[in-house]
């Protein structure tokens, strides 16, 4: 028998579609070949109210869907630089619907993203390893997997009811804040075992995916479940070429959350984290506009 939530998937999905599909032709697109001096139609008018339904709908549907499966679970979230501050609100939001906690919110400053700075990442991630029990952060891990297995320690956990922190986990928190990697550290009193990561600009420069996708894989060797969650995934962007290679093989990632939609796939997306890894969702996501299982 089919169950209510899975109804209730099937329809935000297509709520989902309708929108994005309303704002690409509602969009700039829309616009090619008018005169500068046309004044809206009615179907502009109409395409905008239905975007708009299917944006109330997703949010209004949330809640049933997650049905609390988040609860007595905690979520890390990783900003990174450029992630729009109401995006990350909106998220945290989501967290709060499925019953889940926010452990902490951490920034990422712009130099551990900077390639330029490759040397003085590879150099603290070494120090920082040293510290550190053997096998605590893998043997063959390159430069920023390691720098994000070491953010994974101060943040996360491989326990699905989550860690606690411990000296050791201070330890390398305090040396990224003292190289200036993290802006600051907020107080967090355990590990999640999931980790939300918001993006924000695209890490430029030569190397910048590789940058960004060791990270994402670092993280992801140190948490129960980490999903990666970007505005959006056009051929051009960045998240797209992470998508096409292995980088976000462990890991799942959601784009068009600047929208409820995506929002709320975000969400979904969390919850089935805690039992499976990888899947591409969203506006553009090659698994489905929502994670259905």
């Amino acid at each position: 028998m089919i169950s209510f939530r899975t109804h209730l998937l099937t329809l935000v999905s297509v709520f989902l579609a309708l929108a994005i599909g309303v704002v690409l032709g509602g969009g700039p697109l829309s616009e090619v070949g008018r005169s500068g001096d046309q004044e809206p139609t009615s179907a502009t008018s109409d395409a905008g109210a239905r975007a708009e339904a299917g944006e109330a709908f997703a949010a209004g549907a949330a809640a049933p869907l997650y049905g609390g499966r988040l609860a007595e679970r905690q979520v890390a979230v990783l900003t990174l630089p450029g992630a729009d501050p109401e995006v990350v609100t909106a998220l945290g939001e989501q967290v709060a619907l499925a019953g889940g906690t926010i452990s902490v919110q951490q920034a990422v400053s712009e130099s551990l993203l900077n390639p330029t700075e490759k040397s003085l990442v590879d150099t603290l991630g070494s120090q920082l390893v040293e510290q550190l029990p053997a096998g605590s952060v893998a043997a063959e891990a390159t430069t920023y997997d390691r720098m994000g297995q070491l953010l994974g320690l101060t943040l996360a956990s491989t326990d699905v009811a989550g860690s606690q922190t411990n000296a050791q986990t201070q330890a390398v928190l305090d040396g990224l804040v003292g190289a200036e990697l993290l802006p600051d550290a907020p107080a967090r009193e355990r590990r999640a075992p999931l980790v939300l990561v918001v993006l924000g600009d695209e890490v430029d420069g030569e190397g910048g995916d590789t940058v960004l996708g060791g990270l994402l894989r670092g993280l992801a060797a140190a948490a129960v479940g980490v999903v990666v969650a970007g505005e959006s995934a056009d051929a051009d962007s960045q998240l797209a070429r992470l998508r096409e290679g292995d980088d976000l093989a462990a890991l799942t990632s959601v784009d068009g959350v600047d929208r409820a939609p995506g929002q709320v796939a975000a969400g979904l997306a969390l919850i089935r984290s805690l039992t499976t890894r990888g899947g591409a969702f969203g506006a553009s996501g090659a698994d489905g506009a929502l994670p259905l299982g």
